[in-house]
């Protein structure tokens, strides 16, 4: 049987290692918070003492990371990943980072004839719970088909999008419509609350045509009722639209709206909000028109 290897267990990574355990997989884990450790061992899961330790005793070891930084020190840093990796065996990197990094690690990774895949995915808790996440993944094709019943236990949609780096790629991608969609969301909905028109009818009225989506759907409803747990925290959509600045100016992609989206994150990081979920976005838009959106 393979044996897996799960570093990273917050918001997203727990429940994704829960639904692997579930599937019958055999699984290594590892994360500083041991509260989160202890959680995921009572659920069948085996201690892990390091990155190191999970390196050696697994074939395929995944990670669910914050930043670049963490996933570099992982694999890198002391006790790492690397140092108990053999030839042959597999990292799959779910953590959402910089393409660069992610293409730089894998080419360190490859030198040791280690292969990796960059699947980074999008849905939040939710999906994460319910193994309907959807995974953007970069890598070999042959490494992907033999990775892919793991992708399915913890997600709905697994799509190759190219070579390694291009699930980070695609990542950055899915994060900017995302945070431009949340805030024209919470902007529309200022019209109609300032107006004075019932926020849950205008929404009914609107999801099933063009202005209909996803992010409708999940965010409308938050911003209604004011219920900003996360979900996928600020802090972390600040983080990603970092990474896309930072490649989009490398590459002189002109970006003007993402920015902005990016000033209003770091407005509600200022004020105390990074840890609610994305869908605050709301609050920025209460702030400067002096209203609520809440159905009070």
């Amino acid at each position: 049987m393979i044996k897996l290897g799960f570093i990273g267990l917050g918001i997203m990574g727990l429940p994704m290692a829960k639904n692997l355990l579930k599937a019958g997989y055999n699984i290594r884990a590892f994360d500083v918070n041991k509260t989160a450790l202890n959680q995921i061992v009572s659920n069948g899961a085996n201690r892990g003492e390091s990155p190191k330790d999970i390196a050696t005793h697994c074939d395929i070891i995944l990670l669910m990371l914050p930043n670049s930084n963490n996933v570099k020190d992982v694999i890198l840093g002391e006790n790492g990943v690397i140092y108990g990796l053999s030839k042959g065996k597999i990292v799959i990197d779910m953590s959402s980072i910089s393409p660069l990094v992610s293409q730089e690690l894998a080419e360190i990774l490859m030198e040791k004839g280690i292969y990796s895949l960059d699947a980074p995915v999008s849905g939040g808790q939710e999906k994460a719970e319910n193994g309907t996440l959807a995974f953007m993944i970069g890598g070999d094709e042959k490494i992907f088909n033999k990775c892919k019943p793991i992708f399915q236990v913890m997600g709905k949609s697994i799509t190759l999008v190219g070579g390694n780096g291009s699930g980070q790629t695609t990542k950055l991608v899915n994060q900017v419509i995302v945070g431009i969609n949340i805030a024209a969301i919470a902007e529309a909905l200022s019209l109609g609350k300032k107006i004075g028109i019932n926020l849950e009818k205008i929404v009914a009225a609107i999801e099933n045509g063009l202005a209909g989506s996803q992010c409708l759907n999940d965010k409308a409803p938050r911003m209604i009722n004011g219920y900003y747990d996360p979900g996928f925290k600020i802090m972390l959509h600040i983080k990603d639209l970092a990474n896309v600045l930072e490649t989009s100016n490398s590459l002189h992609v002109a970006m003007p709206i993402t920015s902005q989206v990016m000033e209003m994150m770091q407005s509600l990081a200022c004020d105390n909000h990074s840890e609610k979920d994305h869908g605050s976005l709301a609050l920025y838009y209460e702030k400067i028109n002096n209203l609520s959106l809440k159905n009070i």
